[in-house]
This record gives structure tokens, C-alpha cells and sequence, in this order.
């Protein structure tokens, strides 16, 4: 097996040793999803369990994999024009959009659904445990506090807008859109949609946000500036968007940006490319994709599975071998171990000697923090060394 030598000592309070950042490969690989006209895609925090949506004219059905895209099963969801979908982090619960119709929602992992009371939305999202939602329908946003059993609105501005994003607990949202004649910002409710802050962004056309897990990373993506021909642009906040700077993205016509869960990896598809960044936007790069029109990307809880829709094409996976943090915390007399949840299986391995080789798996069973999308577990404090790592 191959081995993650980022390693967590533990003596007293602990002690964390250094670590370096690696960036992800890049290859994509087309899987056996059909060739249709695809519109978006959404992944649990693990990218085991995928769900992917067909829209245009005359429609399609929607398509879910439970093995990370290998294979691809059409759901009972009806033919229909479908705009958007989202995934709880489990793969269990979902919520899809039509254009043309209800939004339906579904609890066990898209093999039925359910029509809710409201329709015609464009962009929908969800929290981690999949109950709390949020759609951009007919101008409005509306906020469901019980996996679509009822939607209420949420008092933001009625506009054009396009995409909608929610932290883990769904406790901060984000709303992004484009108006034909005046600038659509960016609103951030921080307190579960009871408030709205207009945030302060730039005359851009915006086609796509998105959020880290604890809602304090953001990024969002234009099609072109407001003014003028200009290229699209990516923005991305560190402080639930009070404030936000430009990165170094190329300029083009981005239609979709997505988020690891804590906002170090971003992929973006638009203008019929697929860029990536491993520093929270602060460095971009192009990969192998073929120039396509590319329409949509989600991302693993870690980033380092990325799922890609052409529109008019298939959906192709990016898969890179994940290289996960240990951190540490008190917690009372106990310490607590936790790392976001990796898109490849990893044990949790101890040592009382770093010198030697008596690693030995620790059998635990780890807990996973919906607020964070972190796996956690608790361990006993003692007197001794330890050592702790993450084998894959």
C-alpha cells in the first residue's frame, strides 16, 4: 500500500510536525455516462456517490453512480428540463431543480422522488445533512428548513438570479446572479437566511458561487463583466464575503466554480476550459481536459475528485491521490484527531516510536462533523509519545 508520510505527534498537549502542501495531478478520464446534453452534477463528500442531471429541450432524467462515476444508473425522476442538483454529504438526500416545473427531492439516494410545492428554479443547494435547502426560483430565493416539506421566502431582493451556495450546517448562505441592465451583487445571510448583507463586489454578471464547509471561504465566478465585452473573472472571500478580491483566473466565460471543504482546491469550468487551484485561488492551472463546452463541476470534500459535465458530451473524472492533514485538538482531558473526509480510504495508524516500524491500526471508529466535513476521532490523553498517521 502506499503510504501518507504527513505524520502527528502526540506528547501531552501533542505537537503537530511540518507538512508539505502537493499539488494534484490533473488527468481527467471520460466515464460511461451517456452523451447528452448534461447540465449539472453534485458529489458526497467522499465522491463515492454522484448524481447528475439532464436538461434543454425535450429534457432528460437524472443519473445517479454509487461506485465514483464507474457506472451509471437512470433514476424514476420524470423527463424533464432539469437545471440544478445538489447532495447531502452522505449521498442520501437530494434535491433537484426543473426549469419547467417542481423541485423534487429525494431520500434515499435518488432511487425515488418527490415533487415539492415550489417550481421553476435555476440553482439549487444544500447543507451537509441535506435538510436545510436553498433555490433560486422566479426571481425569488427560497430557504426550506425540512428537505423541501416547505419553502419560505427569504427577503433577499427579488433579481436575476443564478446560482445559490450553503455552508455545512447551512448556517451561511450565498446568493449570486446577473441582470440585464443593473449589477446583480452578492448576498450573505450568516445567521441561516433571518438577516442579508449586500456584499461588496464588482459590475460583473455573476453565473456561479460556491462555499467551504464552515461558510467563511467563498468563491464566485462571472460570465463577463457588467460593462462592456470583458472577460469573466473569479472572486474569492475569506471572510463570508465582506470582502473579496479578484484571483489570478483567466479571464473567460465561466459558468461554474466549486469548493473543497476547507476552500484550499477550487475548479472552475467555463469558456470551454477546466481550471484548478491547490492555494485557495491564489494560483491557477489548465489540465489535459479537451476544449469542450464544459457546464458544471463539483468536487469531493477534499478536492481531489472532480466530476465534470459537458453539455452535449459526457461527464469525465478527475481522480488525484489525496494527501490529508492530521490536525489536533483538546477536547476536556482527551484529545481529538480529525481530518476532512478523503476521497480514498485511509486508516488511521498509531506509533509509540517514530524510529520504528511498529505502525499498528487503530480500531476506532471515526465520527464524521457535519459542520466541518471532517472525519474525528477521540483518543485518550497519556503521559507517553505517540504517534499518529493516515495510511492509504
Amino acid at each position: 500500500m502506499k503510504l501518507d508520510y504527513r505524520l502527528l505527534g502526540l506528547a501531552a498537549l501533542g505537537s503537530l510536525l511540518p507538512v508539505v502542501n502537493l499539488a494534484f495531478a490533473q488527468t481527467w478520464t471520460q466515464t460511461s455516462a451517456p452523451i447528452t446534453n448534461w447540465t449539472s452534477v453534485a458529489s458526497s463528500a467522499d465522491g463515492t456517490k454522484l448524481v447528475a442531471v439532464v436538461g434543454g429541450v425535450p429534457g432528460g432524467s437524472i443519473h445517479t453512480s454509487t461506485n465514483s462515476g464507474a457506472t451509471w444508473t437512470p433514476s424514476s425522476a420524470p423527463v424533464t428540463n432539469w437545471t440544478a442538483v445538489a447532495s447531502s454529504a452522505d449521498g442520501s438526500k437530494l434535491v433537484a431543480a426543473t426549469g419547467s416545473g417542481p423541485i423534487y427531492v429525494s431520500s434515499d439516494s435518488g432511487a425515488n422522488w418527490t415533487p415539492t410545492t415550489a417550481s421553476n428554479a435555476v440553482a439549487v443547494a444544500s447543507s451537509a445533512d441535506g435538510i436545510h435547502l436553498i433555490a433560486a426560483s422566479q426571481g425569488q430565493i427560497l430557504m426550506s428548513p425540512d428537505l423541501g416539506g416547505t419553502w419560505l421566502p427569504s427577503g433577499v431582493p427579488f433579481g436575476g438570479w443564478l446560482s445559490v451556495a450553503s455552508s455545512a450546517e447551512g448556517t451561511t448562505l450565498a446568493v449570486a446572479g446577473a441582470g440585464p441592465f443593473a449589477d446583480i451583487p452578492i448576498y450573505v445571510s450568516t445567521n441561516s437566511g433571518a438577516t442579508w448583507t449586500n456584499t461588496d463586489t464588482y459590475a460583473t454578471r455573476w453565473s456561479s458561487i460556491a462555499s467551504s464547509a464552515d461558510g467563511r471561504r467563498m468563491a464566485a465566478a462571472s460570465v463577463r463583466s457588467l460593462y462592456g465585452n470583458s472577460p469573466g473573472l473569479i472572486s474569492t472571500s475569506t471572510n463570508s464575503g465582506v470582502t473579496w478580491n479578484v484571483t489570478s483566473a483567466p479571464g473567460t466565460a465561466w459558468s461554474f466554480v466549486a469548493s473543497s471543504a476547507d476552500g484550499s482546491h477550487l475548479v472552475a469550468v467555463g469558456g470551454g476550459v477546466i481550471f484548478t487551484s491547490v492555494d485557495a485561488g491564489g494560483n491557477w492551472s489548465s489540465n489535459n481536459a479537451p476544449v469542450t463546452n464544459w457546464s458544471s463541476v463539483a468536487s469531493s470534500a477534499d478536492g481531489s475528485k472532480l466530476i465534470a459535465l459537458i453539455n452535449g458530451g459526457g461527464i469525465w473524472i478527475s481522480q488525484s491521490t489525496p494527501t490529508p492533514e492530521l490536525h489536533i485538538t483538546p477536547s476536556g482531558s482527551d484529545l481529538v484527531l480529525s481530518w476532512i473526509v478523503p476521497a480514498t480510504a485511509f486508516v488511521l495508524q498509531e506509533n509509540a516510536d517514530i524510529t520504528t516500524t511498529d505502525w499498528t491500526d487503530v480500531t476506532n471508529t471515526p465520527t464524521l462533523n457535519l459542520a466541518s466535513l471532517r472525519n474525528e476521532m477521540v483518543i485518550a490523553s497519556t503521559n507517553g509519545s505517540r504517534f499518529y498517521r493516515l495510511k492509504h
